[in-house]
């Protein structure tokens, strides 16, 4: 197996002119190195490689999550009480989530260990795979090499699964018996409920309207494994019955499918909430993600120079980065990462820095995150699990730290995109996946261009067989890019709390 040298620094120098202390606080006085690819990583069990002969996918599960917070030179800032406005408490969280789900979202442990049981289920399709797309390069006619780490295989279709699992079994564990969640696209809800049918839970689910309206394939795979599924805005809540009064016709959002779900956690003891993304320990169940990828590229002797992946509560993205981080601040590699929003929904790139509610009526913590305001509703984009007006508060502090750069892409040349790949690769991506397909091809165009031979990675976190109805509407021509107005950005953004950062 051929070793790949990449000549760096310790430390970025984007991180270098952000934090000018980190490279001595996280290196000592280390010199300037070399990161040869096969050399130990930092995984804490260390890389469980069993492939030597460059055979990419032959890698075991990791045994534990990675916890991004550990290592950052600057700990982020903490979620707030929604009335008293001072840090959250253990017991604050309590009426939501089980206690290891609590002290998950709150440790400063460097790896958490996975569960056996959870390790069980992860082998129904775990390891993923990470493939290059050849084919996809060939089209493009560039010297960059394009791998995709595919998330697509889980029962659910989508990398949510890798969170799904372990909190209905900490769930479980602790006697609950009925658990409620909201949904996009339906990519979460489906693969919570394929989760609580495993350990005998209720589940019970608030989609999207819009979503709940184009994906109704979504909505019969959370009710063939056992869940009740409302359109959101619904009926069924408060939360619901005040935004339908406002506007009948309402798409509805995640911020309002949130409002719903927990409500009802909020008023049920026997009730728990569950998340599929945005929250600290959500985004720690997807590390899983990269810490495979670090070990699968290793196999290969690559080292990615660009690591890109979509965002709309940021799990999928931060579940392939963080251990990537972690091994930047080790100075052992350099790469660009790059998240990639909708147009429509741009938090990241369009949003303000600032302490805000994760759901529209104001009933859970404020956390500071790059947000579009709590009352802001996206337009129906296909995309619908970007559809958040706010960003992970984890994700939305590295970004400040300079450790990631964002873009927006619109929806129609993601499609384009997902196009050139289902036609070289044979996968049909779904539409949250279509964003980073489209900047990693942007990418790749541009190595054409000035003869780069980068190494990019991209995040493929699930498939779109139950999304080709906004494939049809791109085929037809009847898809159009869907903006924001920006008064009613700036009017949402005038509702957030004004506190002291």
């Amino acid at each position: 197996m051929a070793t790949a040298l990449l000549p760096c620094s310790p430390v970025s120098d984007r991180l270098r002119r952000s934090f000018p202390g980190v490279e001595r606080s996280l290196l000592g006085s280390a010199p300037s190195l070399k990161f040869t690819v096969h050399k130990k990583l930092s995984h804490g069990h260390g890389l469980r490689t069993r492939a030597v002969s460059g055979d990419v996918n032959k890698v075991e599960i990791p045994r534990q999550w990675y916890n991004l917070v550990a290592d950052l030179p600057l700990k982020p800032p903490p979620a707030l009480h929604p009335k008293t406005h001072k840090p959250l408490k253990h017991e604050d969280l309590s009426p939501l989530f089980p206690d290891e789900l609590i002290r998950q979202e709150v440790s400063d442990d460097r790896f958490i260990p996975i569960p056996d049981e959870v390790i069980d289920i992860y082998k129904l399709w775990r390891p993923t795979p990470l493939i290059r797309a050849k084919r996809l390069e060939k089209l493009l006619e560039t010297p960059a090499k394009i791998y995709y780490k595919y998330e697509g295989t889980s029962p659910a279709g989508s990398h949510k699964p890798n969170t799904a699992v372990p909190q209905a079994w900490y769930n479980a564990q602790q006697g609950v018996k009925n658990v409620v969640t909201e949904t996009g696209a339906g990519q979460w809800g489906s693969s919570l409920a394929f989760a609580c049918s495993l350990f005998g839970l209720n589940c019970e689910v608030w989609q999207v309207r819009t979503s709940y309206d184009q994906k109704p394939y979504r909505k019969l795979m959370m009710q063939t494994w056992g869940a009740q599924v409302h359109p959101s805005p619904s009926s069924v809540t408060n939360a619901g019955r005040k935004i339908l009064q406002e506007d009948p016709s309402s798409p509805g959002s995640l911020g309002i499918a949130i409002s719903e779900a927990v409500e009802v956690a909020a008023t049920h003891e026997d009730t728990k909430y569950c998340l599929g993304s945005v929250l600290n320990h959500v985004l720690l169940h997807q590390t899983i993600i990269g810490e495979e990828c670090l070990s699968q590229l290793e196999a290969v002797g690559e080292t990615p120079d660009v690591i890109i992946g979509c965002t709309g509560g940021g799990s999928n993205f931060g579940g392939l980065t963080f251990p990537f981080i972690r091994e930047m601040l080790k100075g052992r590699m350099d790469p660009l990462l790059r998240a990639v929003e909708p147009a429509a929904c741009p938090s990241l790139t369009e949003g303000v820095y600032a302490y805000d509610y994760g759901d529209t009526v104001g009933m859970t913590p404020l956390m500071k995150m790059h947000t579009l305001g709590h009352n802001f509703v996206p337009d129906p984009i296909h995309a619908g699990g970007l559809r958040y007006h706010g960003m992970a508060p984890l994700i939305s502090h590295v970004y400040e730290m300079g450790f990631m750069e964002a873009i927006a892409i619109p929806q129609t040349e993601c499609f384009q995109a997902a196009l050139q790949f289902a036609r070289t690769e044979g996968l049909i991506p779904a539409p949250e996946p279509t964003h980073a397909i489209a900047a990693a091809i942007r990418e790749a165009l541009h190595c054409k261009d000035t003869g780069e031979e980068k190494v990019i990675l991209m995040a493929m976190c699930g498939h779109g067989h139950f999304d080709l109805a906004a494939y049809e509407k791109y085929l037809q021509g009847n898809m159009v890019d869907l903006s924001y107005s920006n008064e009613k950005v700036q009017a949402s953004i005038a509702a957030i709390p004004h506190l002291v950062p």
